[in-house]
């Protein structure tokens, strides 16, 4: 079975990445783990009979197990309701719930309570899918009959019951709004039983849900269930620019993460001097512009000469000119009680080149081709390594060659004809001797004459 809420038709999941196989009803918002549920209990005594079942979104609430069925979380079960019944899923059995009623149901009454009278059959689920099938649609028309009765309230949800006899509206308005008439034409039109139930507009944020500013789902629906009041002052105690774009969520109210921690800002500005005190020095008097409390610095500017930059001050370097002036005292300046930072702060301002604009035209740019160097003309010739050994060298280190007559003459050409064969140069100590190949033949050359031998050999040593 996929999920009721999220469910784009025939069981295909819309975005959860539930693959069909969420129960939770309501994309498992505020969910809870049940960290007691493998403890065995001890001897004669009895389960608890108290359950949470969890309906659309973030609307749960108790029902006793009056029949002692087994249930297991996640399991669809029928639910009575003030009239007819209504379909949700298990959320919470055992003694995880019974904490949960001491902490959420003050007075909580288990006889009183509504009873789950069985576990759901298919029957009971595919009327509860449809129900949900048809809500888009159903706020949409009431939203359009809200219009024309120029009604100043805003429908924001609709939920219908299990069995498809009532539905229930919920609104945010900033008054008391008359929808007495409203109540009459969805009726007529909707032949169902209407109910009207005003929520406020964190209530609205955590039913529909959301992205926050920092990127992850809003807490109100995923798990924070109780919204405590959060007030300006929670800002100013952080240090925090009084700008309301920034510091409201997507419910237009004062963010709840502003409380998360307050308690700690709190405890370490105890030990920071009052920032309304001025500090009097014989250049002028100096009052506060800004707290960091992670830093411990409080910044000062003169009165009348804010060109010449804040001075920053360690609490405890505040408290020593404070006193000095409530002695009767005063310093020559603030400049003589600022202590150096010991510690350095890195710049991460840059670090992998983000902000740098041609910083790819020096990976992307093509090598030029360079021109290759001329191998005969700027080439290093070696000595023979033969004509080196050691009684070759004379008393000075000379190097003495040794001049062999030529065994085939007839095979050495002309120095001043070269073209005529192919020739190799080899060098001898440092004069170059141009000999001809003896092992490479000649190719299509037999019918050339061959060149007339003057007889006279010449070598150059």
């Amino acid at each position: 079975m996929s999920c009721s809420n999220c469910s784009s038709g025939g069981g295909t999941p819309r975005g959860c990445q539930n693959n069909g196989n969420c129960s939770s009803g309501g994309c498992n918002k505020l969910e809870v783990y049940d960290w007691l549920v493998n403890m065995s209990l001890p001897g004669n005594q009895a389960p608890y009979d108290i359950v949470e079942v969890r309906f659309k979104n973030s609307r749960k609430n108790f029902y006793r197990n009056s029949k002692g069925l087994s249930l297991q979380v996640g399991d669809v079960v029928a639910v009575e309701e003030t009239s007819g019944h209504d379909i949700g899923v298990i959320s919470i059995v055992g003694e995880l719930a019974r904490i949960q009623v001491k902490k959420k149901e003050t007075n909580f009454k288990p006889l009183e309570s509504k009873k789950i009278y069985r576990i759901a059959s298919q029957e009971d689920i595919d009327k509860w899918i449809k129900a949900r099938s048809l809500e888009e649609d159903l706020m949409r028309r009431s939203r359009v009959m809200a219009i024309e009765l120029a009604l100043e309230m805003k429908i924001s949800d609709v939920e219908y019951q299990g069995d498809l006899t009532k539905a229930t509206f919920y609104y945010t308005a900033e008054g008391r709004v008359d929808f007495r008439q409203l109540i009459k034409n969805m009726a007529e039109e909707f032949k169902v039983r209407v109910e009207m139930r005003q929520i406020g507009s964190r209530q609205e944020a955590s039913r529909l849900g959301g992205i926050g500013s920092c990127g992850r789902e809003l807490c109100c629906s995923t798990w924070l269930t109780d919204f405590r009041s959060v007030s300006t002052s929670a800002a100013r105690y952080q240090q925090l620019s009084l700008n309301p774009q920034k510091l409201a969520g997507q419910c237009g109210k004062l963010k709840c993460c502003l409380n998360y921690e307050l308690d700690m800002y709190i405890d370490s500005m105890k030990s920071f001097p009052k920032s309304e005190i001025r500090l009097k020095t014989d250049k002028g008097s100096a009052y506060h512009i800004k707290t960091d409390v992670f830093k411990r610095q409080m910044w000062y500017v003169y009165e009348g000469d804010s060109g010449s930059g804040l001075i920053a001050l360690t609490p405890e370097r505040v408290k020593e000119i404070i006193e000095l002036n409530i002695s009767g005292n005063k310093p020559k300046e603030l400049a003589e009680f600022v202590t150096p930072l010991a510690v350095k702060e890195p710049d991460y301002s840059n670090v992998v080149g983000q902000d740098s604009l041609n910083r790819f035209e020096n990976s992307f740019k093509k090598k030029k081709n360079k021109a290759k160097p001329n191998t005969t003309q700027n080439s290093t010739f070696k000595p023979n390594p033969r004509a080196q050994k050691p009684s070759d060298m004379g008393e000075n280190n000379v190097e003495k060659v040794v001049h062999k007559p030529n065994p085939h003459p007839k095979r050495l050409q002309q120095i001043n004809n070269p073209v005529q064969a192919t020739s190799q140069q080899v060098i001898v100590g440092e004069t170059p001797v141009i000999k001809a190949n003896p092992n490479k033949k000649r190719k299509n050359n037999r019918n050339k004459p061959k060149p007339t031998n003057t007889g006279n050999n010449e070598t150059i040593a």
